[in-house]
């Protein structure tokens, strides 16, 4: 055989040999990575809300519904199922102090039993009075004081004093409530749909026992107007200090302002 055909074959053979080569190797599949071991996420049930629960509504068993949550994520607060295998009919019949919204876990701080009283009575704080006043359009910042805002009560009154030195009707007004929290309008206890003005004749106030006593008075003195706070101010009362702590001041001085006015005027 000729050295030129000896070196073409030995080439051609080589040549196949390559190529045989690299197509077993990409035949070959990767050797796959052994699976992770899964995560175990411990779990309880709770007790949620199945659909929105507003405030003063009478909870029903069918309103509340059991729900798995992450045992890390669920608050000592909640009832768990668990613990409390019958909480959906312990808990029927209570008054929804403060709205559900739905899935909202369902916390007995925001419960109360009524016991054959009304709803306002049971939503009405510890401590706490509900008064009410009469307001039109213009007294009630025109309709757009809604349940939960704040409010000054303002008292606008004759100024007989001043009509006996000038022979001229006169008038004055005073804030004699700062800050109070209204319950409702007319019977609107809370916000729904979207609604964003409540023209009412009425408005329920909560009141600290000496503060209803100023409204009551305050009444007779004159015309109450109510003046719709900002939600930056509902923490805080005018001069800075928390308003708790300046209601009872407050509403001590207001009164005897009151006396004098009442005597004045008879």
């Amino acid at each position: 055989m000729k050295p030129a055909r000896i070196v073409v074959l030995v080439v051609a053979l080589g040549a196949g040999g390559l190529a045989a080569l690299l197509a077993g190797r990409s035949d070959q599949q990767p050797t796959p990575e052994p699976p992770k071991p899964a995560v175990q996420i411990e779990t309880v049930e709770v007790l949620v809300a199945k659909a929105d629960i507003g405030m003063g509504q009478i909870v029903s068993a069918q309103d509340m519904q059991w729900q798995i949550w992450p045992t890390a994520a669920a608050s000592p607060n909640f009832v768990r199922k668990g613990d409390r295998p019958d909480a959906q009919q312990q808990i029927a019949g209570s008054i929804a102090r403060t709205p559900f919204v739905v899935g909202e876990p369902i916390r007995e701080a925001k419960l109360i039993k009524a016991n054959g009283s009304g709803f306002m009575a049971a939503i009405l704080p510890s401590g706490m009075r509900a008064v009410s006043t009469e307001i039109s359009p213009e007294t009630g910042a025109g309709g757009f004081i809604l349940p939960n805002d704040h409010v000054d009560v303002i008292l606008t009154r004759r100024d007989r004093e001043s009509e006996k030195r000038t022979g001229v009707e006169s008038h004055s007004s005073e804030t004699v409530l700062t800050n109070v929290r209204v319950l409702a309008i007319d019977q609107t206890i809370e916000e729904k749909n979207g609604q964003r003005v409540v023209v009412g004749k009425t408005a329920t106030l909560e009141l600290a026992p000496r503060q209803a006593e100023l409204l009551a008075l305050s009444r007779q003195l004159g015309t109450l107007s109510l003046a719709l706070r900002s939600l930056a101010d509902v923490n805080v009362s005018d001069d800075g200090a928390p308003r708790d702590e300046k209601s009872a001041a407050r509403s001590l001085s207001i009164v005897r302002f009151g006396v004098t006015s009442t005597t004045m005027a008879k």
